[in-house]
Parts: C-alpha cells; sequence; structure tokens
C-alpha cells in the first residue's frame, strides 16, 4: 500500500469521481453524454468512446488533487493508456488523484429483497493485474431494495467475505451496499444495515481497514459512528438517481461524508460542447460537489 494514497483517502479534502460504468451501463452514460446506440457498433466502440469521454473528464483543468481525491475506474478503463500511461498511472502522476478499481461482475437477479454481487471467479487475477497496474484500492456494488433482514445480513456477509480477499491482495476494498434511494422502507433498511455493518468491521483485525460506500441516509448524520470507526478509512456517499443539485444539499447535512458520484459528476455533459463549454460544466460540477463533501 502506498502510504502517501493512504494518507490522501483517509484525512485529505476532496470526493471521489467514480467512472466506472461497466457495459451493462455504459450505453445510458454515453447517451446522457449525446451519443446514441446507433452511433457505434460492437463493445470495442462503444468501450473506445466511453474511455474518449473519460479521457476528456480527467484531462480537465479543474479535474485535480485540490478537488478530487481518487478515482474509481472499470476494468477496461485500467487497462487503456492517456497520453502513452495506464489511466492509473496518469490519474496519479499527473493528476494527484488515487486510482480505484470496480471489480465486480454486476448484480445478481432480487431476492429476499436484495441483489447480491454475482460470482466473481476471476476476482484473483484480477487483483492481481490490478496491483501490477499500482491500483490503490477497488469497489463493489450490491443493492438492498427492501428492509428485509435476511437478505440484508447476506450482503453485507458477502461484501465482507470478498473484501478480506482483497486485503489479501495488498488492495483497500470499498464495501458497497447500496440502499435504494426511493425504496419506502430506505430508513429502516439503513439501520438494519449499519448494525450488520458494524458487527463485521468490529470483526476485522486491528491492521485490516476498509472504506464504506453508502446511499445519502435518510437521518442527517446517521452514519457518523461508522465515519469514526477505527477500521473504517473512509465512508463516501453515492448519488443514488438525485440530482446533483439534490444529492450535494442531502451531502452537507452529513459532516465527515464526502461523495462518490458517477451520473452526478458528469451532469450536463455532452460530446458536441466545446472544450471551453465542456470545462466551463464539469468545473462548476466538481467545485460544488467538493463544497458538499467538505462539512
Amino acid at each position: 500500500m502506498d502510504i502517501r494514497q493512504a494518507q490522501r483517502m483517509h484525512s485529505g479534502k476532496g470526493f471521489i469521481a467514480a467512472l466506472d460504468q461497466s457495459g451493462g451501463s455504459t450505453p445510458k452514460a454515453l447517451e446522457a453524454y449525446g451519443i446514441p446506440k446507433s452511433a457505434y457498433s460492437g463493445e470495442e466502440q462503444m468501450f473506445d468512446l466511453v474511455h474518449q469521454m473519460r479521457t476528456r473528464i480527467i484531462k480537465s483543468p479543474s479535474f485535480t488533487s485540490e478537488y478530487i481525491l481518487a478515482a474509481i475506474l472499470f476494468e477496461q478503463t485500467m487497462d487503456r493508456t492517456i497520453d502513452g500511461l495506464y489511466t492509473g498511472d496518469y490519474l496519479w502522476e499527473k493528476k494527484g488523484v488515487v486510482p480505484f478499481l470496480k471489480v465486480d461482475k454486476g448484480l445478481a437477479p432480487l431476492a429476499d429483497g436484495v441483489q447480491l454481487m454475482k460470482p466473481m471467479p476471476g476476482l484473483d487475477v484480477l487483483l492481481k493485474r490490478a496491483v501490477e497496474r499500482k491500483i490503490f484500492g477497488t469497489k463493489m456494488r450490491s443493492v438492498i431494495k427492501s428492509a428485509d433482514p435476511t437478505g440484508i445480513a447476506q450482503i453485507v456477509n458477502q461484501q465482507f467475505e470478498v473484501a478480506n480477499q482483497i486485503i489479501a491482495a495488498g488492495l483497500v476494498p470499498i464495501i458497497e451496499p447500496e440502499v435504494d434511494v426511493f425504496s419506502v422502507d430506505k430508513e429502516i433498511s439503513e439501520t438494519i444495515l449499519k448494525t450488520e455493518l458494524i458487527k463485521h468491521l468490529n470483526a476485522l483485525p486491528d491492521r485490516d481497514t476498509v472504506m464504506l460506500k453508502l446511499s445519502i441516509p435518510t437521518k442527517d448524520d446517521f452514519y457518523s459512528d461508522l465515519i469514526a470507526h477505527p477500521r473504517v478509512m473512509r465512508v463516501v456517499a453515492l448519488s443514488g438517481g438525485y440530482s446533483r443539485t439534490e444529492a450535494d444539499e442531502k451531502l452537507t447535512r452529513n459532516h465527515g461524508l464526502i461523495a462518490s458520484f458517477s451520473r452526478a459528476l458528469a451532469e450536463g455533459l455532452t460530446a458536441e460542447q466545446t472544450d471551453e463549454n465542456f470545462n466551463a460544466v464539469i468545473t462548476e460540477s466538481i467545485r460544488e460537489i467538493y463544497q458538499a463533501s467538505n462539512t
């Protein structure tokens, strides 16, 4: 583990840019960016286009360590280059931004009110490549749709089981058990989830640390005890379907919780914008999200 990166993630000011749309979510990200499905043929062209979009975001003058602590990459992005450097190397060497990697393979079908992660049989090989690419940590997402104690316990058990595998590889896992922000019993789910998370965090060895990526809670500062937990490096929040303005406003009310936004970060960006307009829009987004993350 790079000590400079660990210190930055533990106590640095800023937020995490989530640039990790995978094969399933990439078409939606491109469509929001103004590139319809009819503009490309096949996965290779699709990933070429999304890498161009991510490169444009990363190379924007405002995408710097002054505002951004880290960026989460998709596997395809990790293996591609920006100006002759692997994306992770470019982020750290040119921007001072810590690279993370999304490692999950998507969601399993809904059962017991939740969607677990699909199996990851090639995870050890992927983690080895991530270490070779000088990636600092990983992210993996599962989803809670309703307040089912059995399902939520399964979600957290699976997340920590995989997290232990990631820690053993020398990386810091971001555990993301997302609570659907539009679920009718969101607050109850959050209460069950926090209990399960604390139970597993308390069981971690003293040498191990994880990060948590959670939906912005219904009750302000509800995750303050998770933020203060000695086994937690950082707690970050996803935008979860809220507009950037709404997500920022909710985030501002949660002290110590920082953003890890994807769609909300790219809101308003389009392929046809001039560089001047593109950079103006993302600069405003970055500064607003940064301010909301520092309360």
